[in-house]
């Protein structure tokens, strides 16, 4: 069985639009696949930024080597899961901050990543993400999409080899209806989670 970790960063919650296409993606996985899938919704977390006690007690965990601390669980999380599915909605040219407050999170040398002489490495097991999204615009393919690039990039570091996005757009500029535009999102992921 393979654990499926999903980082539910969609704010709306029920009434998100993301969270509608991640939900329809989770449960094709579950059809197709032997998965066991934990959701960790963000929202209901209570996370911290990197500032200053906060920031200093990963220091000093860090130099002892003290992975064990329970502020790591979401690295110690991340760096197991056999496949990852991360959920949030286009804002502000990428996606809500508590996003990155998880990434930072999720950045510990010793869990996620490494380091040689040659530089930095990911650990992490997981070898696809994907990444669901939703966007009012037209955003695909433009300078101004930083959501999906960011979380793209983020793999490489983390050592994931597999990247995709699901992603609807263009749901309010009332070309189309919204229904229309998520079922044809939706047929993406079904395809995806053959394969995922």
């Amino acid at each position: 069985m393979k654990n499926i970790l999903f980082v539910n960063c969609c704010i709306r919650k029920e009434a998100s639009r993301t969270k509608k296409l991640a939900d329809f993606f989770v449960d094709e996985l579950e059809k197709t696949g032997d998965y066991k899938i934990t959701e960790l919704c963000l929202m209901d977390e209570g996370m911290t930024y990197l500032s200053e006690g906060f920031f200093h007690q990963r220091d000093d965990l860090l130099a002892q080597k003290d992975f064990s601390h329970p502020r790591f669980r979401y690295a110690h999380a991340f760096a197991q899961a056999d496949k990852i599915v991360v959920a949030a909605p286009f804002w502000d040219l990428s996606f809500p901050a508590l996003l990155k407050t998880y990434i930072e999170n999720l950045c510990v040398e010793g869990i996620t990543f490494g380091c040689n002489e040659q530089g930095c490495f990911g650990t992490c097991e997981a070898d696809h993400l994907a990444y669901v999204t939703t966007r009012g615009g037209f955003y695909e393919g433009t300078p101004m999409e930083m959501g999906s690039k960011y979380m793209e990039v983020m793999c490489q570091f983390f050592g994931i080899e597999k990247y995709d996005c699901i992603f609807a757009e263009g749901l309010d500029m009332g070309l189309r209806s919204v229904e229309e535009i998520l079922l044809e999102a939706m047929e993406k992921g079904k395809e995806l989670a053959l394969t995922f």
